[in-house]
This record gives C-alpha cells, sequence and structure tokens, in this order.
C-alpha cells in the first residue's frame, strides 16, 4: 500500500509549471482479436490534493495488477468523479481493420489521439509565444495559450504523435492518473470483449479478452478465424505444424 501511495506523489511533482496532468494508457495490445483501447485521465492538483485522492488513491494500481471486481470497483468511482467534475476520464479505441491496416502500433497511436481529443484537441497544445513578440495589442488579446497540461504517457516516448507528452517507463505503476487511466482502458475493452463474445460465441472472448490462451489458440484452430480477429497476428499460429488431426505438434 505505501508503494502505492507514491503513485499520488510523483503525480504532484509532475505538476510543477502545469495547471493539471493527464495520465494515458492503452489495453488490448498483444491480444489476438478485438480492438486496442486507450484511457485517459485527467487531473488537478486540487484533485490530488483532494479527500478521494488523499484516503482511496492508495487502492489504484496498473490495472493488470487488480481483479476485476477491484477494477469494476474503482471504474465506478471514476464515474462518480468525473460527474462531479473532480476529474476527467475519456477512452478511444481503434478497430480491428485499423490495426491491420496500420499495425498495432499505428492503431495505438489513433486509439491514444481519440482518448485525448475527448478531452482537448491537439491544436489546444500551440507552442508558448512571448509576449513582447506580439506586433500589436489586438494580436496579444486574440492570442490563446497553450493549454498548461503535461500528457504522460505510458512506456516510451511516441514518435510522430500530436500531442505533445512525456514517456513514463512502467507509468501505470508510477503515475495515479496513469494508473487510473489504464483501468478505465482496461475496463472499457473488457466490457467490449464481453459484448463480442456475445456476437461471436465459441471462441470465449468473455474470459480470454481475445488474449492467447491455449484454449483461445485451439477454439481458432477449430472454429477458423471470426471477424473480429486480427489475421496479422495469427500467422505464426497457423504456420506452426498439425499433426493429421489438426492438432499442434511440438516437433517437426
Amino acid at each position: 500500500m505505501a508503494k502505492r501511495r507514491q503513485l499520488r506523489g510523483f503525480d504532484l511533482k509532475q505538476l510543477t509549471g502545469f495547471s493539471s496532468l493527464i495520465g494515458v494508457d492503452e489495453a488490448g495490445r498483444g491480444a489476438l482479436a478485438g480492438p486496442v483501447v486507450a484511457g485517459a485521465v485527467l487531473v488537478t492538483q486540487e484533485f490530488l490534493e483532494g479527500r478521494w485522492a488523499v484516503s482511496k488513491s492508495g487502492r489504484v494500481n496498473d490495472s493488470k495488477q487488480l481483479t476485476a471486481a477491484e477494477r469494476a470497483e474503482l471504474y465506478a468511482e471514476f464515474e462518480v468523479l468525473a460527474a462531479a467534475g473532480q476529474i476527467h476520464a475519456t477512452f478511444g479505441s481503434a478497430d480491428v481493420a485499423e490495426i491491420e491496416t496500420v499495425n498495432i502500433l499505428g492503431a495505438t497511436k489513433l486509439a491514444m489521439r481519440r482518448a485525448l481529443e475527448g478531452i482537448y484537441p491537439a491544436s489546444a497544445f500551440q507552442l508558448k509565444v512571448e509576449p513582447d513578440l506580439f506586433a500589436s495589442e489586438a494580436e496579444k488579446a486574440a492570442f490563446q495559450p497553450m493549454v498548461s497540461c503535461q500528457i504522460l504517457i505510458d512506456g516510451l516516448p511516441l514518435r510522430h504523435f500530436p500531442y505533445p507528452h512525456q514517456g513514463i517507463v512502467s507509468g501505470d505503476a508510477r503515475s495515479l492518473c496513469v494508473a487510473m487511466a489504464s483501468i478505465v482502458a482496461k475496463v472499457t475493452r473488457d466490457r467490449l470483449m464481453d459484448a463480442l463474445d456475445r456476437t461471436h460465441p465459441g471462441y470465449g472472448f468473455a474470459q480470454h479478452k481475445g488474449y492467447g490462451t491455449e484454449e483461445h489458440r485451439e477454439a481458432i484452430l477449430k472454429r477458423g478465424r471470426s471477424a473480429v480477429h486480427r489475421d496479422s497476428f495469427l500467422r505464426k499460429l497457423f504456420a506452426q505444424p498439425r499433426d493429421l488431426e489438426g492438432q499442434m505438434t511440438l516437433f517437426s
């Protein structure tokens, strides 16, 4: 628990010089089926020093380290906080067709961009200009200053991304807002996979959420691809040698 409390302290330090932080993380990047989903959560110093963050944020962690019940409970609390205007939480996704078109990295950036657009357009993050560079008072009055917001994205910095940001390796284990974003992304994607389980039964999407478990791989080999499987992710699976009954063989 003590380590989790450090997430809030990390964000308070990152706020220096900014009025707010936005944490961004994704879910589903390594799955064999379904979309990739990104979450984005905006927090302020007022929130980080407020009652909920001080007393309850110690329960927040990297979504992979939480149970499904813990994630669902926190997600419900995020909804209450968002409705009260204490945080801003959004998500964005990229579907299987987009993953196949621009590859998983491009689709992940697309999902993250869409999540961020739910908070601020990229154009809001324009370069600051010193006041004495304005040609007139009218030009100065018309100038829209850059949003005073620091964006923290889990992992390495993204190249050719429209939002200025800081990459935080293992950010979902270091930053409260990134960890919150990871929960938003995970819960949202899990619910989407539950829906896909109803429209594409027989693969077990509700159980494994599209990841490459043994049961999932066996279902693919038995039933073939579905419309929500990522073909580029299945090439190695179908390339592996099988015995006469179609089972995977250990040795060729």
